[in-house]
C-alpha cells in the first residue's frame, strides 16, 4: 500500500506542490495502479510471444521515388522576407 510519505516523496522528486486533498487522491490512485500491476504479474504468460504492438502494423508510406522538384520561384513566392534565392529568417543567436 502506498503511504502518504511515498506520495510526498514522489511529489518532491517531480517538484510538485500538492495540497492535502491532492496527496490523498494521489495516494488512492497510485495504490490502485499498483494493485492492477499486481494482477498483471499474477497472469500466466508462459508460451506467449512478446509483441511490440497489439495489432499488426503495415508500413503505410509510399515508396521513395525521384520526382521533379518545385521551381525555386514557386517555393519562395509566399516567403515573408526573401534574400535573393533564399528565405530570410529572424536572427535567434545573440551576440
Amino acid at each position: 500500500m502506498i503511504t502518504r510519505q511515498d506520495v510526498e516523496h514522489v511529489a518532491r522528486l517531480a517538484r510538485l506542490h500538492l495540497s492535502d486533498d491532492e496527496k490523498e487522491r494521489m495516494r488512492v490512485q497510485l495504490d490502485a495502479i499498483l494493485a492492477y500491476i499486481d494482477k498483471l504479474t499474477a497472469l500466466d504468460i508462459e508460451g506467449v510471444e512478446p509483441t511490440s504492438h497489439a495489432v499488426p502494423l503495415l508500413n503505410v508510406m509510399r515508396d521513395d521515388e525521384p520526382a521533379p522538384s518545385m521551381p525555386q520561384g514557386d517555393a519562395l513566392a509566399n516567403a515573408p522576407d526573401r534574400a535573393g534565392e533564399f528565405f530570410r529568417v529572424p536572427r535567434i543567436i545573440e551576440d
